[in-house]
């Protein structure tokens, strides 16, 4: 089995998304190294292996304030290291999440080369300079790219002209988020808030509209909002604080069917903004795998397919997404779970990882 490198902007120890789902499953078959971007704690360039599972992860760090040039330079020799000591030496597929890694790997000789374009990172908050030249370098090298949304592969698809790309839209485990529907213990940390409940859980970034929060729980004291998920790349001081404003942290993968198994009502109260403009939001099937009504902002890939099939409420402002949750909790439970299920049933990592696999392999 042909061994897989892949280069990440993601920590694999963060949330539990895409590259984690996919990646998973493919140790299943074979070595697989999964390349984080560089912590620059260190006072010599060191590498740092540790083992999840069937995966190898490998972790960069670096001196703080270390050149671009030498910072790539230190993993071009780590990379080098993870070829020959963790993959024996072997050609690998290269899989890229982040086009920045190509200037440390494009001399790596790669059996295939893989652009899984989870989102379009240039217009996120802090983009490296060199990102877009780089993703230009990265798309003339790969075989196959792939998106994580239909937006998103309708931008890249025009924007880049590329021969093989391929839409492939968030899934989902079923199976571990339908244990949402049944009466779980409520998590020690939610127990005390009050009902209806209306619950997101993911990364509070720019892509949150925090007005929107707040104006939300201005106009609804009723209902309380249950906030589940790290703080990133904003001033924890700027999230709306009021008495109905629940701020959980983070939790694991393994944990979130236990707080949605109480939740009244699940939340996508996304900004329309540039860094949202082509996200395809993973927890819109989870949500519906718990059995949850979901009410979203406007999303292109939230709206289409779910708002125009059903699946969810779709609602901009405060007034709106009040509505929107009014509705939602009078909707009729039976109905709603047995229409989400039904476009549920073609929908699963498991598949998605297989039919990917499978262009995979017609490039190599």
């Amino acid at each position: 089995m042909h061994p897989v490198l892949c280069l990440s902007h993601l920590r694999w120890n963060f949330v539990y998304q895409r590259p984690q789902h996919l990646l998973s499953r493919c140790a299943r078959d074979r070595p697989v190294v999964f390349f984080e971007e560089p912590i620059y704690d260190s006072t010599e360039p060191a590498l740092e292996l540790y083992t999840d599972g069937k995966m190898r992860i490998a972790v960069p760090h670096l001196p703080a304030g270390m050149t671009a040039d030498h910072a790539e330079a230190a993993q071009r020799k780590m990379i080098d290291r993870v070829v020959a000591s963790e993959l024996d030496g072997e050609r690998p597929v290269l899989w890229y999440y982040t086009p920045m890694s190509i200037a440390f790997t494009h001399h790596v000789r790669a059996r295939a080369v893989v652009y899984d374009c989870m989102d379009e990172l240039s217009l996120f908050q802090g983009a490296p300079a060199h990102l877009r030249d780089r993703e230009r370098l990265l798309l003339r090298h790969a075989d196959v790219v792939f998106t994580g949304g239909h937006s998103l592969y309708e931008h890249k698809r025009d924007t880049s002209q590329h021969r093989n790309i391929h839409p492939f839209p968030s899934s989902v485990d079923v199976a571990h988020f339908a244990r949402g529907r049944e009466p779980l213990v409520d998590p020690a940390d939610q127990a005390a808030i009050p009902s209806p409940r209306v619950g997101f859980f993911g990364v509070i970034d720019e892509r949150m509209d925090l007005a929107l929060v707040a104006d939300l729980a201005d106009l609804r004291p009723d209902l309380h909002l249950v906030m589940i998920g790290p703080v990133v790349k904003i001033d924890p001081s700027a999230l709306p604080r009021r008495t109905n404003i629940h701020y959980l942290g983070g939790k694991t993968y393994a944990e979130l069917p236990e707080y949605l198994a109480s939740w009244d009502v699940a939340m996508m109260p996304f900004a329309r903004n540039d860094s949202t403009r082509f996200i395809s939001p993973t927890k819109t099937p989870e949500y519906l795998a718990a059995g949850k009504p979901v009410v979203s902002t406007s999303i292109r890939d939230v709206v289409s397919p779910y708002g125009n099939e059903g699946l969810a409420w779709i609602a901009d402002t405060a007034g709106e997404m009040s509505e929107a949750i009014d509705q939602a909790l009078a909707s009729d439970r039976d109905a709603r779970v047995a229409h989400a299920d039904s476009f549920l049933a073609n929908l699963s990592w498991d598949r998605t990882w297989r039919e990917m696999w499978e262009y995979v392999e017609e490039s190599i």
